[in-house]
């Protein structure tokens, strides 16, 4: 077996570090969102998103990343600042938003809290009510002003590939074998450039390759087998597997099912399958792994790092 070892980095974020390498570090998803493709309208209620991302730390999350605007496919995300588009405004994202992290850091105020946003009026709303990390789905490339935003803001930031926007990726062509890594690591490498010349140090950012965003079934499978190429890029990685639907879509495969949906998968098989990646992920270099649940993962990181120490 090929372990990829990785080697200890400080993540600056706002107002601390993160030693990344020595263990993995796994980020809870909390969706306070209406829509999102497995658990929109659970966490909706400020309350219940509180509760449920203290219950996430207590279980042993590391970071907590709110997200008030779904991304699934087909989505409108990406698609503009709101409006006559469909995609939601920086306002009704904020609306959502800004409670939970509020609920969240009164109640643990050492928690390290990541916000989920493409737009940067809503990035700087949560880093000034405390987000430690501004996680871009878009790589910084939906709104023109995030990379400054996030270069005077300095906190952390998690740049992730995407290709195309949610209302494209069902149309896209598959990308392939030998196309999907070199995409990935090209256009990583813009938004690496393009934070870099904002003025954000080098040292508080995080690559995400964006497992699921434009990427088809398989392209997934074959970025995965190659992730640890993109380490060349000169940062730490995180990987976010958690109920992907082209996992689903395998498992449905190999078990002969007539129908690949995730809403045929039983709860517990979309979880054994996401468990599956994750480990895998990591021993292909991943040092933050973001999860729907927490405690899963928690002891999925502790294995794989075991091994990754053995090796």
């Amino acid at each position: 077996m090929e372990l990829t070892k990785r080697r200890g980095v400080a993540w600056r974020t706002r107002t601390t570090e993160l030693m990344l390498g020595p263990r993995t570090l796994v980020m809870g998803i909390v969706n306070i969102t209406p829509d999102s493709f497995s658990d929109g309208g659970l966490f909706l209620e400020a309350h219940r998103a509180v509760e449920h991302g203290l219950r996430m730390l207590d279980e042993g999350a590391d970071i907590l990343d709110l997200g008030a605007e779904s991304t699934r496919p087909g989505s409108n995300a990406g698609s503009g600042q709101g409006g006559a588009n469909g995609a939601l405004s920086a306002k009704e994202e904020q609306r959502r938003l800004l409670p939970v992290l509020d609920g969240i850091l009164r109640a643990r105020p050492d928690a390290i809290v990541s916000v989920d946003t493409y737009k940067a009026a809503t990035a700087r709303a949560a880093v000034m009510a405390g987000a430690e990390i501004v996680n871009d789905v878009s790589g910084f490339s939906w709104d023109a002003a995030m990379a400054e935003t996030c270069a005077e803001l300095q906190c952390g930031a998690v740049l992730m590939h995407t290709r195309g926007t949610p209302g494209e990726w069902r149309t896209q062509a598959p990308l392939g074998r030998e196309g999907v890594l070199p995409a990935v690591r090209d256009e990583l490498t813009e938004s690496l450039r393009a934070a870099l010349k904002a003025g954000i140090s080098l040292d508080r950012i995080v690559l995400d390759p964006g497992y699921g965003f434009g990427k088809r079934f398989d392209d997934n499978y074959y970025l995965l087998a190659r992730q640890r190429e993109l380490l060349a890029l000169g940062r730490p990685l995180l990987a976010g597997l958690s109920r992907k639907s082209f996992l689903t879509r395998g498992l449905a495969e190999l078990e002969g099912r007539v129908t690949s949906t995730v809403a045929a998968m039983a709860h517990e098989d979309r979880e054994m399958a996401g468990i599956a990646a994750l480990t895998a992920a990591i021993l292909a270099g991943a040092s933050v792994v973001r999860v729907h649940e927490v405690r899963k993962a928690v002891v999925a990181a502790q294995f794989a790092d075991s091994l990754l120490a053995a090796g």
